[in-house]
């Protein structure tokens, strides 16, 4: 796909799949596959394989190319297929490359496992990825990679970078990157599903989502809410989102376990994460179960789950 059209495509809720293990923690690929067929099509306008929630820091070059050979098939073209490739320069080419081979859309460029580095050096890392492909990237700064306004510019000059995530979650830095550089890219809310009205009323224009692996539908309402209404927007996340996220902050890596043990819930192919997660405490799955069903709620009429309580 050629970037400036992806670009174009990346207007509302893109899917982070998470990634089924077995048992034994092996890749469950048919799982993926049948998660996979239940996204394209949903609503979502891209899926990105191989990010965070899909585990990315646990999985082989192997496995995330497999991974891509599958969401592609999955997808025969309908919806655009992005990888996260990163942790290294030499490594992260390299997995760049054999993605665009297996037929990716995109790259999330994830960022680089050392992180105490400045500008200059977290642009060779950026671009030294951008410029091993021919098809659209955007850098993802979260964690230790903090992207300055001036960073984020230069990166938008590579012909190929078409977006530009934030996860950091500070409204202020992400205002003063969206003023320095302007409208060339698309500007992705990349924090959570219950951070989107905030970034949208900042200038988002899609975002990134975790409950589209459990409800693909809600994801894109709440895309269309947060870009038209924020007022609504906050108060569906308030009413049906906000009992999911609000368990992340239980236990380190919840915002992938909670996601993984929900989908299990619903009889849908996840099985365990990789360490170093950790599965879900015996004493939080009955509030698991309340949040998936207040999510589920959500195709109600906004207010009716408060009428009736």
């Amino acid at each position: 796909m050629d970037p400036l059209e992806l670009r174009d495509r990346l207007r509302g809720a893109i899917a982070f799949p998470i990634t089924p293990f077995q048992g034994d923690l092996s890749l469950d690929g048919d799982g993926f596959a049948r998660n996979m067929e239940r996204l394209v099509g949903s609503g979502v306008v891209a899926i990105v394989v191989a990010g965070g929630t899909g585990e990315f820091h646990s999985l082989t070059p192997d496995e995330i190319v497999r991974l891509c050979a599958i969401a592609v098939e999955a997808s025969a073209g309908r919806t655009p297929v992005i990888v996260g490739v990163g942790l290294n320069a030499s490594l992260a080419t390299a997995l760049a490359r054999r993605c665009e081979a297996a037929g990716a859309d995109g790259l999330l460029l994830m960022p680089p496992a050392y992180g105490r580095a400045e500008d200059d050096g977290f642009f060779a890392y950026y671009s030294a990825i951008a410029q091993s492909v021919g098809i659209g990237v955007f850098p993802y700064a979260r964690d230790h990679a903090v992207l300055s306004p001036a960073l984020v510019a230069r990166l938008a000059r590579l012909p190929n970078v078409i977006a530009f995530k934030d996860g950091h979650g500070d409204i202020r830095l992400w205002k003063r990157i969206r003023e320095h550089v302007g409208d060339g890219i698309r500007w992705l809310a990349g924090v959570g599903d219950d951070m989107a009205p905030q970034y949208f009323t900042a200038g988002a224009e899609g975002y990134t989502s975790s409950i589209a692996n459990l409800y693909p539908d809600v994801a894109v309402r709440l895309f269309e809410l947060a870009s038209s209404d924020a007022l609504l927007a906050e108060e569906l996340v308030q009413q049906h989102i906000q009992p999911l996220y609000s368990m992340r902050p239980r236990r380190r890596g919840y915002e992938v376990t909670t996601i993984k043990a929900a989908m299990t819930l619903q009889g849908r192919p996840a099985g365990p994460v990789r360490p170093p997660l950790s599965p879900l405490a015996d004493e939080d799955a009955v509030d698991l179960e309340h949040a998936l069903v207040r999510l589920a709620e959500a195709g109600r009429p906004l207010g009716a789950v408060a009428a009736r309580t």
